[in-house]
């Protein structure tokens, strides 16, 4: 999908005002033709790269949004990206992600982990809440994602399961 970055439109107090490096948004959106997830990197001049997908298995909220943003980091590695501020609107994973909250939850933890194994790959990277509103371009990605119709190569597989005995 192409999205010219003069369209792109933005309310309330934008990030870019407190971090002028790389920016990663990221979110989900459920109804009932699917999930859809999205995330947008926005570069240090603001040229913006969006990328979206449908999830084709049954999860919760909290898993598709830990899908979206491993989205958008694969997406940034792809890129090169060394520094990143990933920006999310679901509290819960930005203090899970930090390491500020734990979780037991067995379908949770194998995101967590892999969230762990792609910062490595990254010099810097921050994670940071936003509401909602700050969010609405990941958001908007995430359900057009979730009702339309995609080809076959647009589906995400869900994250294999490693059980340690």
């Amino acid at each position: 999908m192409y999205f010219p970055d003069e369209e792109v439109s933005f309310i309330g107090e934008d990030i870019a005002e407190s971090y002028d490096g790389w920016r990663l948004f990221f979110d989900r959106a459920a109804n009932f033709k699917g999930v859809g997830i999205g995330a947008v990197i926005v570069s240090e001049t603001g040229q913006h790269y969006p990328v979206s997908s449908m999830l084709r298995f049954s999860c919760t909220n909290n898993m598709a949004e830990y899908e979206a943003c491993i989205l958008g980091l694969r997406m940034a590695i792809d890129m090169n990206i060394q520094e990143l501020l990933v920006i999310g609107d679901l509290d819960l994973v930005m203090h899970q992600v930090r390491g500020e909250w734990a979780t037991k939850n067995s379908k949770i933890l194998p995101y967590l982990h892999h969230i762990q194994e792609l910062r490595k790959r990254f010099t810097k990277i921050e994670f940071q809440y936003v509401s909602r509103v700050q969010n609405e371009f990941a958001d908007a990605l995430a359900t057009l994602s979730s009702t339309i119709q995609h080809p076959d190569t647009n589906f995400i597989d869900p994250i294999p399961v490693k059980i340690h005995y």
